[in-house]
This record gives C-alpha cells, structure tokens and sequence, in this order.
C-alpha cells in the first residue's frame, strides 16, 4: 500500500506523456517550437549579417538571393533580425515566465498547504499584485527609467504578473493535499518538506506546464505589444516586436511586406503553437486524473 501510494504521481506523469504522444497537434507544435529555437540559438552560424548595422546602401530591399527576405528602413537584413530578435523575444518570455511560476508556485503552495494566517496574508498579497492595472504600470515604470533595458523589462512585468498564478496554484494544492497519497504520508509521520517534495509538487506538475505554457505565450505578445508601442525592448535592437513597429506606417504595409509580415507570422505561429502544447499537456494529465 505504501508503494502504490508512493508511486501514484510517477505513474500520472508517465501516462500524461504517453497521451502528450498521441495528441498530433501538440507534437507538431512542438517540433515547430523546437525549430524555431533552434535556428535562432544558431544565429551567428546561420547569417553573416549584423542585425544591428545599419547598411544606407540596401535600404528597403525586397527578398533576394542575398537577402532572403530583403532589407528594412535602415538596410538590415530581416532574417538575421528575425533570428536575433527571437532570441530577445524569446529569452524575455522565458525569464517573465520563471519569475511569474516561480514566485507563483511557492506563494499558493505555501498559502494552500499551511492555510490560516499564512494563506489569508499570501493571498491579500496576491490580491494587491492583481490590482495593479498591468500594462499601464509597465508603460510607466519604463517612462521613468527608458535606459533600464531588457532585464528592468524583465523583472519589472515579472513581478507584477505572479498573482494569477499564485491562486490556481493554490486551488490545486487545497485539492491535492485530501487526495489518498498525501493523507496516507502524513498518517506514516512523513515531514513537511519530504511531502510537499514528493508528493504534493509531482501531483502539481501538469497544472504548472500547462499555466506556465499559457504565460510564456501571452508573455510573447506583452513584449511584441509593448516594444510596438516603444515602451519594451529598447529601439534598434532586434525584437520581433520592435520588428512590428515598421507596421505602423501604411506604405510599409502595402508595398514592404517583407519587413513586418514574417515578424507578425512568428509571433502568432509560437504563440499558437505553445497553446497547442499547453493544451496536450492539459488533456493527458486530465483524462489520467479520470482514472485515478
């Protein structure tokens, strides 16, 4: 009996997979995702061009077979913007994200798992974090501080984006904490940090991935949002944000496709393709929840 209680998230988690396996939209989202990482962590290797040199000689070239997707305003070549500027994308949703999941995870576990006074004080914290209108603040701080670069854009969305994520984890850790494996660890005089460890955070797994999937993708479009209103990455450096702003003038659009377009793709391609890995992981850890 020890043994299966013990077992029971392991064995959740290996059937989660079997059924992420099978769900064909998850996995070619995946493979999508992982190509589109690939090829910009492989950057200096695949283009010879600056994406930051300004070039007066190849302004607003249309595609080519030097320049595959031509040039922009300044004569930069937009496939090495594209490649770098996912990278800056990327690594600011990926670092958003840690922080929001991070700090997230450990307030609702703590305030579901221990309850009474730590739970309402964590939780009225949770609530004051959520109060703040979100982008507003963001376009504010940046407007005091517009030399603080990609890491204050980091922190500063960072840490004001932890609230919702902090109260599913709670809901879920109010659940797991009744379930039979938890109880039957408490009854054998299993410590805290042994149950939380072992027990309760494998059984939060899957509702992690999938809300940490979901923040990376709107995080996606918090920064092409914000660096398309020139309050995110700083002008100049490649973002596919900042690569969206050249948008913003109607004979751009019309005529220059290849300067915004390919941009625009990539960003509404990942954020697609995270939420249909997001959703995979949601179903396999809900349909072997039936069955536990």
């Amino acid at each position: 009996m020890k043994m299966k209680h013990k077992n029971a998230p392991a064995s959740r988690i290996g059937a989660a997979v079997r059924k992420f396996a099978a769900n064909r939209p998850a996995v070619v989202s995946l493979l999508f995702l992982t190509a589109v990482i690939t090829l910009c962590l492989l950057a200096p290797w695949l283009t010879d061009y600056d994406p930051m040199k300004i070039s007066l000689r190849s302004l607003n070239k249309a595609p080519s077979a030097g320049h595959w997707l031509g040039t922009d305003k300044g004569g930069r070549d937009v496939v090495s913007r594209l490649l770098y500027g996912g990278r800056t994308t990327l690594w600011i949703s990926l670092c958003v994200s840690a922080i929001i999941a991070g700090v997230g995870t450990a307030v609702g576990v703590l305030a579901g798992y221990f309850g009474g006074a730590a739970d309402s004080l964590l939780m009225r914290a949770a609530d004051v974090v959520l109060s703040f209108p979100f982008l507003i603040f963001v376009i504010v701080v940046k407007s005091i501080d517009p030399d603080g670069g990609v890491s204050s854009l980091i922190w500063t969305v960072g840490l004001l984006g932890w609230g919702g994520f902090a109260r599913i984890i709670r809901a879920k850790t109010l659940a797991e904490k009744e379930n039979e494996y938890m109880l039957a660890a408490r009854s054998l005089g299993a410590g805290t940090l042994r149950i939380l460890t072992r027990h309760l955070l494998p059984g939060l797994l899957g509702l992690f991935i999938v809300n940490l999937m979901w923040t990376a993708a709107v995080m996606i479009g918090v920064e092409a949002s914000l660096s398309f209103l020139g309050f995110g990455v700083p002008a100049g450096q490649p973002s596919w944000g900042n690569m969206m702003t050249d948008a913003l003038s109607p004979e751009v659009i019309r005529e220059r496709w290849w300067i915004w377009l390919p941009a625009g793709l990539l960003i509404i391609g990942v954020i697609l393709s995270i939420n249909f890995i997001g959703e995979g992981i949601k179903e396999a850890f809900r349909v072997q929840e039936r069955h536990l």
